[in-house]
């Protein structure tokens, strides 16, 4: 089992930044991969960024070039550097981790951006 603690949620003005948390214990693993989804009332979730035990990373086209997705594995611990934030980006986010074909995620945090 992992266990995932998001945190840095909170309410924002367009064009501002926010750095979301995600503490993770348990079983893990440093090649597990680590990621990042969004729900926006009346969406379906959606992945925002991975990133890769290797360090490389991925991101959806709507963020890309705003969004920083890292992991420091000696603290377990992955973030999300979100800048230039848009109302469009309001939604709770959700750390994920994913070991073959288990997957676990935390509670969720809100993210408000007001206009």
């Amino acid at each position: 089992q992992v266990q995932l603690v998001e945190s840095g949620g909170g309410l924002v003005q367009a064009g501002g930044s926010l750095r979301l948390s995600c503490a993770y214990s348990g079983r893990v693993f440093s090649s597990d991969v680590m990621g990042w989804y969004r729900q926006a009332p009346g969406q379906r979730r959606e992945l925002v960024a991975v990133i890769l035990s290797s360090g490389a990373t991925n991101y959806v086209d709507a963020v890309k070039g705003r969004f920083t997705i890292s992991r420091d594995n000696a603290k377990n611990t992955v973030f999300l550097q979100m800048n230039s934030l848009k109302p469009e980006d309001t939604a709770v986010y959700y750390c994920n981790s994913r070991q073959g074909p288990m997957m676990y995620w935390g509670q969720g945090t809100q993210v408000t951006v007001s206009s």
